[in-house]
């Protein structure tokens, strides 16, 4: 294989060149892997940019519509990713073979969620010493009470909504029988969703692939003899079995890097310097104004919370309720925006910061369309409701509508640790939020009261938003989570499709032809790599922003968790996803 870099299939060439180049067969490669977070693009140093979801589905499209490609190759490597920007891939990939275009998966190691991206391809290639593990679906649930018993801590959580058990991790050891019934229902559909996708895309029965998950784990070989893939190879074959393919004898170049932006790294004399300052103050990234209509598309990206948007010591992404008002407003205020997409991937968080985003949204003159992403639960589903549409993707997880609050006291663990507490206080219930002891009854009549007023709001608007009356939103609340597809079988939302259908209905809503030629303008603008580097801003006060989220230990992944939490139960009322849902 011959990899070359990109720009040489756009450099002029002369006539002598074309010939010769119209017999090369030119397929562009791409890689899959790492979390594939939405938003704009992260702040790199020297201009460069991290890869997110939108980026790479550019770059698909970018293939799709490259007429000196003859095809894509996937290298699909474990990425970080639920359900639904699986979904968004597969989309991407479609788009592609409906250009006439081969799409090859390159596998090595693969999952379950690999296998359905790959499954999306023309074909399937492994080498012999690969392995491919798809056992179905799996949902875990981590319980932390009797760990706070052991260190004297005591969690105090009272929830509004029989299925909201976002506080059950911290107060009970197993799921409530509320809680399992809602993971059994997601379980089931998440695992009709891969029998029938498999079914499909393999051309297998049914019940042939219930065997083939049932057994789960493959090499390349065995894969290849149930029908599970399409051919086992070495890279060093893929010259060989791409020419048979097209039936060409034509040369095979691989574009390693198609789509990828070409950094000058050239820094030398006063040029130079001038050159590297532009490129760290990030001037780079910034691209040329078009006479193009505008859709602005909002990312409403992690737990959602009053103030200021942030990013953690520990890599998590908050959403301040504030920044995205602002956003919003910035994009009403444009007259080139004619739309706006509202692409929301959070568990939600901070009730008052929702309601504030969700009326930005309601009274906004320019149409807005919500679009759903891997999760848009509990406050994510609350900001997503006042759009004039929703879309989600099937593996979406929406719903949650219920309400949460509570705190853990730790008083008897202070105590353990030889640290005591002297209390002045006037007032019944002065002490709702200390963090020493429990709610007294009176203190949980009044937080409870304000809970339900909360609950009582977030239905009745869910009702408001989705042109429905009390009754019939009623059993849909109670804080029960449903997958893409049982929310539009609901009607929680409007349509399933992602990010890319949301923008054509953003286009159909602004009065433009899906054919017309828009640019896209990504908000919140995310910052340049030294306004990162400088800007200490936190939530509440001032903390270095340094991340450590790729760090790879088996703690830090409690900990983020544990961070998020902090941070939102600051706030007395939370819409919050009942605990982190990991689907494997």
């Amino acid at each position: 294989m011959h990899a070359h870099p990109p720009n040489k299939a756009c450099a002029a060439e002369s006539p002598d060149q074309k010939a010769e180049t119209s017999e090369k067969l030119r397929f562009a490669v791409l890689s899959v892997q790492g979390q594939l977070n939405e938003g704009a693009e992260a702040a790199v140093p020297f201009g460069g940019s991290q890869t997110n979801l939108g980026k790479l589905i550019k770059r698909i499209d970018q293939a799709a519509a490259d007429d000196e490609l003859a095809g894509l190759i996937l290298k699909i490597r474990s990425p970080s990713i639920g359900r639904a920007k699986i979904d968004e891939l597969r989309s991407a990939i479609k788009r592609v073979r409906d250009a006439k275009k081969k799409v090859y998966a390159d596998l090595q190691m693969a999952t379950t969620s690999d296998y359905l991206i790959a499954s999306a391809c023309d074909e399937i290639v492994m080498p012999p010493a690969a392995s491919l593990i798809v056992t179905g679906v799996r949902i875990e649930v981590t319980f932390y009470k009797e760990m706070l018993q052991k260190i004297g801590a005591k969690a105090d959580i009272m929830q509004v909504g029989d299925f909201k058990g976002a506080g059950e991790t911290y107060t009970r050891s197993e799921m409530s029988p509320e809680l399992k019934k809602q993971y059994e229902s997601l379980a089931t559909d998440f695992y009709d969703q891969i029998l029938t996708t498999i079914a499909r895309d393999r051309n297998l029965p049914r019940e042939g692939v219930i065997e083939l998950i049932d057994k789960g784990l493959y090499m390349a070989g065995d894969a290849k003899q149930q029908g599970l893939i399409d051919r086992v190879a070495y890279q060093t074959d893929w010259d060989t079995f791409l020419k048979k393919t097209t039936s060409t004898d034509g040369e095979v170049e691989l574009l390693d890097r198609y789509g990828e932006k070409q950094i000058d790294t050239d820094f030398s004399g006063f040029g130079g310097m001038m050159k590297l300052m532009n490129l760290l103050m990030g001037q780079s990234n910034k691209t040329k104004s078009t006479a193009e209509p505008k859709i602005a598309v909002v990312y409403v990206v992690g737990a959602i919370v009053p103030g200021k948007s942030t990013n953690t010591l520990m890599g998590n992404s908050i959403v301040g309720s504030e920044t995205i008002i602002n956003a919003i407003r910035s994009a009403e205020k444009n007259e080139r925006v004619k739309a706006i997409v509202l692409r929301v991937d959070s568990p939600g968080g901070s009730a008052l910061a929702s309601d504030l985003i969700w009326n930005e949204i309601r009274k906004c003159k320019k149409p807005v369309i919500a679009s759903m992403g891997d999760v848009a639960a509990s406050g994510g589903y609350y900001v997503a409701m006042g759009a004039k549409q929703i879309f989600a993707d099937e593996g979406t997880l929406t719903g949650s509508i219920g309400v949460v609050g509570g705190k853990v006291a730790l008083e008897d663990t202070f105590h353990k640790l030889g640290i005591t507490t002297d209390i002045v206080s006037r007032g019944k219930n002065s002490g709702v939020f200390s963090l020493l002891q429990p709610f007294s009854e009176s203190e949980r009549q009044a937080l409870g009261a304000m809970m339900k007023n909360i609950y009582e709001q977030f239905v009745s608007k869910a009702a408001l938003s989705r042109g429905m009356n009390q009754k019939q939103m009623d059993p849909l609340a109670e804080g029960k989570v449903y997958t893409g597809r049982q929310a539009k079988t609901l009607g929680l939302v409007d349509q399933l499709g992602g990010l890319h259908e949301a923008i054509l209905a953003a286009k159909k809503s602004a009065g433009l032809k899906a054919e017309d030629q828009i640019d896209l303008l990504p908000l919140p603008k995310r910052k340049t790599f030294f306004e990162e580097l400088f800007d200490t801003e936190s939530i509440d006060s001032k903390s270095p922003q340094i991340s450590l989220k790729n760090i790879s230990l088996p703690w830090t992944q409690l900990l983020a968790e544990a961070e998020i939490l902090s941070l939102v139960f600051r706030h007395p009322v939370q819409t919050i996803l009942p605990c982190r849902i990991s689907i494997h």
